[in-house]
């Protein structure tokens, strides 16, 4: 009990600290796992038959990733993302289309395009936070010069 009170502490103080950069990549992190969850319960389903309890978490890890790209869709700033969040904004609709149908027909090939969109613009976000990150970063000469 004292372990899982620990972890969700810690989990609640990385979110807490996190920036905003780091916040969307554990959204996108987030639906990421969720889909490969609902895919491994996909695969052991297709070995075991139509095992209500698996189909039921499927679903759930379904709806979890639904729920994660809608908060991706609503955080959003169109008036500074533009073009950008415009096109982010049609791809999560498209995502959360394809995997209202995934859920429906629990086809694994839907979820499977999904999670690797997904992990494609987390990818890109990734690359432009560190490159934020590091343009930030004083350069090693601008230090203090104790030579006199």
């Amino acid at each position: 009990m004292a372990k899982v009170n620990a972890l969700s502490a810690y989990r609640q103080t990385r979110i807490k600290t996190a920036s905003q950069g780091q916040l969307i990549i554990m959204l996108y992190d987030g639906g990421i796992n969720s889909l490969d969850n609902a895919l491994e319960l996909l695969r052991h389903r297709a070995g075991n038959g139509n095992d209500p309890s698996k189909i039921e978490a499927t679903g759930k890890a379904i709806i979890k990733a639904q729920e994660i790209i809608t908060e991706l869709m609503v955080s959003l700033d169109f008036e500074q993302g533009g073009k950008i969040a415009e096109t982010l904004f049609a791809l999560y609709t498209w995502f959360n289309k394809e995997l209202l149908e995934a859920h429906v027909t629990l086809d694994a090939t839907r979820i499977l395009a999904v999670r690797n969109s997904l992990n494609d613009i987390r990818k890109s976000w990734a690359e432009i936070i560190a490159g934020n990150a590091a343009s930030k970063r004083p350069d090693a000469d601008a230090g203090i010069n104790i030579a006199g």
